[in-house]
């Protein structure tokens, strides 16, 4: 990570874990741990929870995020929330665009595009999901795969909005399973990321871009994954539900 040009963020992503109580519980826990941290910390929870988690961070260094959102403002979206939902909740960020939302309820590179749009729109700041399957890792299409999913994504994003981006590169295959790319492999990876967006906007704003590893980040890999020049940081899954783990991590990402 380059902290002289860019921010480093922590981020978990606690996916459907963790009931409201929980989520009080678990925040009281935490914010001792990183009160003293160096780097942003962002924990993205699920909607039930987002109030709870707010009221409890308030005038704390950690910030709230929510886990996906619609592009519409308003409308007969069954189940769906707005950007304006969340900003008028006091949450700070949204996971844009991660596998399992690709995965399991279709999304695509063009409605992750309209999703940013709304998001950068409302005030939001984006993490922006990213990552190639095992498959197209062995088709050796990764960088242009990861590169493609970064311009779509970035369509109609001035200049001045993309400072409201974070990039999360997430190997598909390293998602909840215990396989982590290699320091090399993300580098390279989040590398290939950060020059799609030079392609885009010019190689200064690119260096300004924070580009996060996910896929399996924790307590032991996490010094190494993060003394990677292009590694800005981490989108954190399990371990970001454990306090002692994710915590670590963080200290790992204030060195």
């Amino acid at each position: 990570m380059n902290d002289a040009m860019r921010k480093t963020v922590i981020a978990g992503n606690w996916k459907m874990n963790k009931t409201p109580s929980e989520t009080v519980s678990f925040l009281r826990e935490l914010i001792p741990g990183v009160k003293d941290a160096s780097c942003d910390v962002v924990v993205c929870v699920p909607f039930v929870c987002l109030q709870n988690a707010v009221e409890v961070t308030k005038g704390t260094n950690v910030k709230v995020g929510a886990q996906n959102l619609h592009f519409e403002p308003k409308g007969a979206y069954t189940g769906e929330v707005s950007a304006e939902m969340l900003r008028d909740l006091g949450v700070e960020y949204v996971i844009i665009g991660h596998s399992e939302r690709r995965q399991y309820f279709a999304e695509t590179d063009e409605t992750v595009n309209q999703k940013v749009l709304a998001a950068l729109a409302a005030g939001l700041k984006v993490i922006l999901c990213v990552g190639e399957r095992k498959e197209q890792r062995l088709q050796g299409v990764t960088n242009e795969l990861v590169s493609l999913q970064t311009k779509i994504a970035l369509q109609g994003v001035s200049v001045e909005q993309l400072c409201n981006v974070i990039i999360a590169y997430e190997p598909v295959w390293a998602i909840g399973t215990g396989l982590t790319a290699t320091a090399e492999q993300a580098d390279e990876t989040n590398g290939a990321v950060r020059k799609a967006v030079a392609d885009l906007y010019g190689t200064d704003a690119a260096e300004r871009v924070t580009v996060q590893y996910g896929g399996s980040m924790n307590a032991g890999n996490a010094d190494e994954l993060l003394a990677k020049y292009n590694v800005d940081g981490g989108l954190i899954g399990g371990a970001s539900l454990k306090v002692p783990d994710f915590t670590s991590i963080v200290r790992s990402a204030s060195k």
